[in-house]
């Protein structure tokens, strides 16, 4: 089992995992959601601030899992 690290060392600042994680994945959402809306594809959801939110926890969850802590 692997062990989550404590905190995260960024230029001599210690930040918890999950902000840092929680940042990528913003930053990350935004990139798609910007994406999307050029392609038109944003038209098809009933709802486009709850994707953007739903993207935002998978992303985070994904960094999470497979970056911060691998």
């Amino acid at each position: 089992m692997l062990a989550a690290p404590c905190e995260v060392n960024i230029g001599g600042i210690y930040m918890p995992p999950l902000l840092v994680a929680g940042v990528l994945g913003l930053l990350l959402t935004y990139g798609v959601a910007k994406k999307l809306t050029r392609l038109r594809w944003s038209r098809y959801f009933a709802a486009p601030p709850l994707v953007f939110v739903a993207l935002v926890i998978i992303f985070t969850g994904l960094i999470e899992t497979f970056v911060i802590t691998g």
